[in-house]
């Protein structure tokens, strides 16, 4: 049997929706087929594959990819990761199973380099938390 596609979609997939689809893969891919997008790309962000690493999880190959990218898989579910890709994700997206949850933009972080990773490391494991406690009855309710 085929596993259900699932995207994770962001404003421009360089920060969140990278991470939880690293996350998503390491955790939930023997069940699920993950992929992440954009409406809008905006280059793959470096502190995201940073603090991701120290994590173990290495996301350094991925791109940032516009949904135009996956026009032909159907997904069983999509994930918005902030409001502005919740709000323009696009009509054709909507029909299937949409849950939406947040987050903090941490390319938006400002101070020192150790003040802005703290951020991405905040919101890294904000992430991982979900992808592990509150994605898989999410999924299985699709």
């Amino acid at each position: 049997m085929d596993k259900p596609n699932v995207l994770i979609l962001c404003t421009g997939n360089s920060c969140r929706s990278q991470m939880m689809e690293g996350f998503a893969r390491h955790h939930l891919g023997k069940d699920y087929n993950f992929y992440s997008a954009g409406v809008e790309t905006h280059g793959l962000n470096k502190r995201a594959v940073k603090v991701m690493m120290e994590s173990g999880v290495d996301i350094s190959s991925h791109k940032s990819k516009s949904i135009d990218e996956y026009a032909d898989i159907n997904f069983d579910a999509v994930i918005t990761v902030c409001g502005d890709a919740h709000e323009r994700c696009p009509a054709y997206l909507k029909i299937t199973n949409l849950i939406h949850k947040g987050f903090p933009d941490p390319a938006n972080a400002q101070g020192s380099e150790e003040q802005i990773l703290l951020i991405f490391r905040s919101i890294r494991d904000q992430i991982e938390h979900f992808v592990l406690k509150e994605l898989p009855n999410e999924l299985r309710n699709s």
